[in-house]
């Protein structure tokens, strides 16, 4: 009931009246009276004079369900959200969702992460109601070595929410990082279940920096609020990644990857440079090629040989 509330005095430009609003919601007035504090509880500003009515004034710096599924229009994803204040790992959470057969586009919020965690066990630190924090649950009808595809679709649908709510140029550096500057701005994490022939489900991890002051980063990190100069809203932005991520996914599904590798292209900055990519027992130096069409990275080492890598830390040698 909260969020009917919330919607229409949101749609309402000025007063509305007890009568009209409990008429409407088919409640009582001394209900509706503690649907609003509830409201007010949870940081909304709500003015209340008597009879003429309650109008909403401002809407606090969380990334509430209800405020993230209001005017999302999508088709799946997002049409489940699960919010926490506080929560061990978004990732954790919702691969115990999708175990338990969460539906595909289940999301999973939290506005700060006790052990959020990024690539190779690394941890990602989750200032609270600084920062975008969610999973993603989908279930594609791919083979798992298609799934690295996923990541890629993800990181090009971050570049474009950015690009069209903070008007800033993003940059992915592969396979998962999204700088701005040439600092780390964000990264994606991707983890499945899956047979040898059959993706049961994968989940996308997302950890953003939006409103971070400097201060609280690492040195080689940044924020959308470090180049903004000002906070940005992370309902809106959030809103926009789930609309990018569910429009990209559908053109996946219609288009291949061709199309997601092709859009990644617009955005990144790994291709055409000297690396060093990291392995688990060895290390591979030389020119950055090309994508292959499962997503893997084409390398030309100093021995004259073109190796594909799948998976690896990535630093730029010049």
């Amino acid at each position: 009931m909260d969020e009917k509330i919330l919607d229409y005095l949101k749609r309402k430009k000025d007063y509305v009246s007890g009568d009209h609003l409990s008429q409407r919601l088919g409640i009582s007035r001394q209900a509706l009276w503690r649907h609003i504090q509830s409201l007010k509880d949870s940081g909304y500003e709500i003015v209340a004079v008597p009879h003429i009515g309650y109008k909403l004034i401002s809407s606090p710096d969380r990334i509430f369900a209800s405020e993230i599924a209001s005017r999302l229009n999508t088709k799946s994803i997002g049409r489940k959200i699960y919010y926490y204040d506080s929560v061990s790992s978004t990732m954790d959470t919702a691969l115990k969702l999708g175990i338990e057969g969460a539906c595909e586009g289940t999301v999973v919020l939290a506005e700060s992460q006790v052990k959020g965690r990024g690539r190779l066990g690394r941890i990602w630190v989750s200032h609270k109601y600084k920062g975008i924090y969610l999973s993603l649950i989908l279930r594609p009808k791919i083979l798992p070595n298609e799934t690295a595809i996923l990541t890629l679709l993800s990181a090009v649908s971050i570049c474009e929410a950015i690009k069209e709510k903070a008007g800033l140029e993003a940059k992915i550096k592969w396979p998962n990082d999204i700088l701005l500057h040439n600092h780390k701005l964000g990264g994606i994490l991707t983890e499945l279940q899956a047979e040898m022939d059959e993706v049961h489900f994968v989940v996308i991890g997302i950890g953003l920096n939006v409103n971070n002051d400097k201060k609280s980063l690492p040195d080689n990190a940044t924020s959308l609020k470090e180049h903004k100069k000002e906070n940005i809203n992370r309902v809106e932005l959030l809103q926009e990644i789930l609309r990018r991520l569910e429009a990209n996914y559908f053109l996946f599904q219609k288009k291949k990857a061709a199309a997601i590798i092709e859009k990644w292209d617009e955005h990144n900055i790994t291709l055409g440079r000297r690396i060093r990519v990291s392995l688990h027992k060895r290390h591979i130096e030389g020119e950055a090629l090309d994508l292959d069409i499962d997503g893997g990275l084409l390398v030309r080492g100093d021995h004259g040989l073109v190796e594909k890598v799948m998976a690896g830390d990535v630093v730029y040698c010049r």
